[in-house]
Order: structure tokens, then sequence, then C-alpha cells
């Protein structure tokens, strides 16, 4: 099974918190290992040990061309001794991207498809295709959210945590949200931040929570508001924010997940929308490793990986 590094968690200081009278810490998953970066590592802990349990030797799964899961499936796959295939949107590009030539080095078998073919991978029809050309694989859903991923989110807080009140987290497909919110102790609240266009993803969250009956009654809220475009896309203020972020607090984010949570969540601080004495804890979740790809894509430069001293 994947061991996990221990998890810092580092309190920010700054004028505005002092003047809001609020704490302000940052949970370090970008560090919970050396290359299976933020949430994935607890996304894809036990449905690596599943695939093992079933006896399976390969595990595939889907992603885009800049994709944390596919870079963090193909470490993971490797660390466990299990081969690895990756369903890719759109066509090849050579050279390879920063995330797929990682991949492929790291033992990942690269497939292609058009993304009209993609829309169809969870039809029985494309699943009976795959199973032809690729054998007997061992499944992951594209983002890694199931059960099994749900049950290693719900290990992202642990007992030192429960001195917050409100943990911030950004949502793509749920999962890390869903485990979060199932662990949550008496006095917290969840705040997710979603980085996907639409107020879709409340409903989503909603059916997710449903189907695996996570029955929490503790809050939740849900902003739809700081997507900045949608998945994947930027504007000017959200690259000045996270350089602002980087120089103020020498960590790094990244524009897809925790940049736009972190906008959001700096934003609600300055609007006076946490009582005073709020101890908010937000979850970095990694993905760090797609920045390389964002500036080889768009020409705009990111803060440095290597963390400042502040």
């Amino acid at each position: 099974m994947l061991l996990p590094n221990s998890v810092p968690v580092n309190s920010l200081n700054h004028p505005i918190l002092s003047q809001k009278g609020i704490k302000l810490a940052i949970k370090r998953l970008d560090l919970v290992h050396t290359e299976v970066s933020g949430n994935k590592f607890f996304k894809l802990k036990y449905n690596l040990e599943q695939a093992k349990i079933e006896g399976k030797h390969s595990v595939l799964t889907f992603g885009g061309a800049f994709s944390n899961h596919i870079y963090a499936t193909a470490e993971a796959a490797k660390a466990e001794s299990l081969e690895s295939i990756g369903i890719i949107r759109g066509e090849k590009i050579e050279p390879l991207n920063a995330t797929l030539a990682h991949a492929e080095q790291r033992g990942m078998q690269l497939h292609f498809i058009d993304r009209k073919s993609y829309r169809e991978k969870a039809t029985a029809d494309f699943l009976n295709q795959i199973n032809e050309k690729f054998g007997d694989f061992y499944l992951i859903p594209e983002g890694g959210t199931n059960e099994l991923a749900i049950k290693g989110t719900q290990e992202i807080l642990d007992s030192s945590d429960k001195q917050f009140t409100h943990i911030c987290t950004s949502i793509g497909t749920g999962g890390t949200f869903a485990g979060i919110f199932s662990s949550l102790s008496a006095n917290q609240q969840i705040i997710g931040f979603s980085s996907l266009k639409g107020e879709f993803i409340r409903q989503e969250i909603s059916e997710l929570l449903k189907v695996q009956q996570l029955s929490n009654p503790r809050s939740l809220e849900i902003f739809t508001n700081y997507h900045f475009g949608g998945y994947a896309k930027y504007r000017k203020e959200l690259i000045e924010f996270i350089w602002w972020f980087y120089e103020n607090f020498g960590l790094v984010l990244d524009p897809i997940y925790t940049g736009k949570m972190a906008y959001g969540l700096w934003d609600l601080i300055q609007q006076g929308f946490f009582p005073k004495g709020s101890k908010i804890l937000m979850i970095h979740t990694g993905g760090l490793q797609g920045n390389i790809g964002f500036t080889e894509r768009t020409g705009i430069e990111l803060p440095p990986q290597a963390p400042r001293d502040m």
C-alpha cells in the first residue's frame, strides 16, 4: 500500500487576517508523497490495494493531456508494481507534453482517442472494446472518484484538524469534498469551490453523497462563482493572485484547482463572510506538476516549484 509522508499544516499570517479576527492555515497535501501528490494519493490508495486483491496486473484510467490524475496514476501504479494504461482525450501530439512524457516514462501505456469517442467512455460498448484491446485490468474512473477513493479521502483530516471551524477545498469530480464532508467533526463546516462552470455541480455533489450514503448532518456550502470561465480557464486576476499568494506566503498554487479555491477563500475573508474567531483550514490538493504544462500551453510563467523561505 502507498505510504504517506508526514503532512504539515502551515499557519498563514497577514494583516487582513488579524483585522478580521481570523486564523488561517493550509494543509499541505502537495507534500503527502514524493510523486503521488495531493488528493490523488488518497483517491488511489485503496483502489490500487483493491486491484491487487482482485489479482489484477494492470490498472486503466482516463484523462486529458495535462491530467494530474494520469500523472499520479502512472506514479502510483509503478510504486505498487502494477502496469498502467491511460486513455487520453484528443490526438497524440509529439513531442509529448511534460505530463504525458512523465507518465510514459513511468511505464504507462498511452492510448489516444478522439473527443467524441471519449464522451462514450462510460458506455458498455466502449468498455467492451477496451477490454478486448487491453485484456483484464482494474478500472479507475476519470478523476479517480469512486467508493474506494472516498474511503481514502476520508483520511485527509486527522485528530489535530478538529480545532478548525471551516475546512475549504476545491471541487473537481467531488471525491475529495465528499470524503472530507463525511469525516467532519460536530463543530465544523466544509466549503467547496468549484473549478467548473455551472450550477450542475451542486446536484452532482448531492447525488454523490446520496449514492455513497454520506448522510453527515454537518453543514456544507459550495461556491460556483470562482471558476474564471470554467475548467482549465483562467483570467489575469487569477494569475496575479497566484503570484501575490506566493510573494506573501511562499506557497505555490496551481491555476486549475488550488488557485481558484484560494482566490475565492481570500475574497470571502475580505468580504467578512467568516465570523470573528473562525479558524479556517485550506486543503492544498496538490497538482503542481500541471503548472509546467500550463506554462507550455499559455506561455504564462507561474511561481517556481521550490517554496520560498518566509
